[in-house]
């Protein structure tokens, strides 16, 4: 956990402050679309991780979606699309990406790589340091001899880890931005739960 957690605060230092601010610029500007729709995108850990902030912009009010839902309605120009993928190369997703740009929506990409298929797609890339699945040396042996040590937490754990703990820090910054609550959020979050 600590381990994990130093990796968490150092990427702080690393994630641009612009970027970060034009993701959160986009999302306030957004809001006022009352009309519009935002559609999140994830695969594996990084769409459980893209579920949960849609939950969270479902109790700051707005319209939120996951891609691979029952009840997703088509998304057309003026709304937002949000993909998740430390690689940026995840197929499921650049082919969703791509959809979304084809009908107009503007693009948020969350990845380790700005110039990744996925990050050249996007209207705004915030860029997540994170081991994402791959060592670049996959002979452990060599690595031992070569003096690289892998992180403990495997595939893209640090990725989705440190995604997840800056989604939380969007969500805390657009509460601020549009004058919500606690109080509001609990209001708007789920009476009747499985």
């Amino acid at each position: 956990m600590y381990d994990i957690a130093e990796f968490i605060l150092r990427s702080v230092e690393l994630i641009s402050p612009d970027q970060t601010e034009k993701m959160v610029d986009t999302l306030a500007n957004f809001y006022e679309n009352k009309g519009g729709k935002v559609l999140v995108m994830g695969a594996g850990r990084s769409g459980l991780v893209g579920r949960a902030f849609a939950m969270r912009l479902l109790h700051l009010g707005y319209n939120a979606y996951v891609l691979g839902e029952t009840i997703v309605p088509a998304i057309r120009e003026k709304d937002l699309a949000i993909a998740i993928s430390g690689s940026g190369r995840t197929k499921l997703i650049v082919t969703a990406a791509e959809a979304a740009k084809d009908a107009k929506a503007t693009l948020i990409a969350l990845t380790s790589y700005h110039d990744s298929p996925l990050g050249k797609l996007a209207d705004v890339v915030v860029e997540i340091p994170g081991r994402t699945k791959y060592s670049q040396n996959e002979d452990y042996f060599a690595r031992q001899i070569l003096g690289i040590t892998e992180p403990l937490a495997p595939l893209g754990t640090l990725f989705e880890d440190t995604t997840q703990v800056f989604l939380d820090g969007i969500v805390a910054e657009l509460m601020m931005r549009l004058k919500k609550t606690e109080e509001d959020l609990r209001r708007v979050h789920a009476n009747i739960e499985l």
